[in-house]
């Protein structure tokens, strides 16, 4: 029986932020996946080594974490003023499909460097030294991310002192602003608040009746109480992924939220939606020791918070679920905020399973409707390997 060999495709191994993933340009990937459907997501699929029964993707580029297991498509922009679309696929790891409903915060700050490494950004727009602003199409969910890349001797700069909690060694600081961060098209056609509450009442079969914050900014996300159902905020991964009744529950409310919000007309609709919305749970500030042993005061942050990716609880926090966290934490009477004392805000500082983190919102109300001109928060990004990817040629 003859087996078809393997084809290889140019690519990148990068981090970003708290996360890694396999980067393309879009030229680069062979012609039937140069285009959403099938053949794209079969690629991808393979590249990262899904659907893997075993949830370790051993046969692929993924690290069986919902926070390994990305891809990311760049190309020249086409839009006035951008430099680079960029598009994330979340490869699911035991399920043979790719959620595109949204986007990575963390990966967002390799994009930039990504592009500048490239060829995909003017070169004129680089400095020799300094600073490289690169204006990001985010495609997944249609906004404007704006990355400022050290640049060293007209390369980037990817080393450094910057520490992020989460990312063991230290590397450059990429500062992002996300643009706009409220969605537009889905849940409540354009509103930061689908529901039009600051705090609702979702009820959820078998849990209860929970008070829970609805906001589209960054990403989907599902805020509740970490008491409401049970847990005091300063959680780590152990205590939620090692509980399959938890994580049962936190996905039941997870679909009960995605319901409410109008992001699925049907209940069955959120098993193929597992990267929005989001689901986070928030406490007061607590003392406790995170993941690496780095004691955590009380008096270090403003809240507590802990949020699920892809049915697991996140070892540190998504950077799309940390823009929503400022921006509920920026307005009077959201769940977040209220956590955080409730006062006004336009910074927070919330503990998560690695450490801490800051993130800087300013909102305001237009006409009625809350919204938010952008949120910002520094991370950073290293490529690890670059060469090819090389999959069996009958993939596609």
């Amino acid at each position: 029986m003859a087996h078809s060999p393997q084809i290889k495709i140019p690519a990148t191994y990068m981090r970003g932020g708290t996360s890694k993933g396999v980067f393309f340009s879009l030229q680069d990937l062979p012609e039937a996946a140069r285009v959403p459907g099938p053949a794209r997501d079969a690629l991808l699929l393979r590249v990262i080594g899904s659907p893997d029964p075993y949830e370790k993707q051993i046969d692929g580029m993924g690290g069986a974490t919902s926070s390994t297991s990305k891809t990311v498509i760049l190309s020249r922009s086409t839009r006035a003023d951008h430099d680079v679309d960029y598009l994330f696929g979340q490869v699911s790891i035991d399920k043979p499909f790719v959620d595109w409903s949204g986007n990575c915060g963390n990966l967002s700050a390799a994009v930039g460097a990504f592009a500048i490494g490239s060829g995909l950004v003017e070169a004129s727009r680089i400095p020799q030294n300094g600073v490289a602003v690169v204006r990001i199409w985010q495609a997944n969910i249609g906004k404007t991310i704006i990355a400022h890349v050290p640049i060293t001797d007209g390369a980037v700069q990817e080393t450094g002192d910057f520490e992020l909690d989460g990312v063991t060694f230290p590397a450059a600081e990429v500062q992002l602003e996300f643009m706009d961060p409220a969605a537009e098209e889905e849940g409540g056609g354009g509103s930061m608040f689908p529901t039009g509450n600051l705090v609702d009442d979702l009820e959820v079969p078998g849990v209860g009746t929970l008070k829970a914050t609805l906001i589209n900014a960054g990403i989907p996300t599902i805020f509740i109480n970490a008491r409401d159902v049970g847990y005091t905020g300063a959680e780590l991964q152990g205590a939620i992924n090692g509980d399959p009744k938890a994580l049962a529950m936190f996905e039941t409310i997870r679909a009960h939220g995605a319901l409410r919000m109008g992001l699925i007309k049907h209940l069955d609709e959120a098993a193929q939606r597992q990267h929005t919305p989001k689901v986070a749970f928030v406490a007061p500030p607590a003392d406790y020791v995170s993941s690496s042993g780095k004691a955590v005061a009380a008096g270090d942050v403003d809240l507590l918070v802990r949020a699920l990716s892809m049915g697991k609880l996140h070892h540190a926090m998504m950077g799309t679920a940390a823009v929503a966290i400022g921006t509920a934490a920026a307005i009077s009477g959201t769940l977040v905020n209220l956590a955080a004392g409730g006062i006004e805000r336009n910074a927070v500082r919330f503990g998560h399973p690695s450490g801490t983190l800051r993130v800087g919102a300013e909102a305001s109300q237009v006409n009625g409707e809350w919204a938010v001109k952008k949120a910002i928060m520094s991370r950073s990004a290293r490529v690890l390997m670059e060469g090819f990817v090389r999959v069996p040629g009958d993939v596609l």
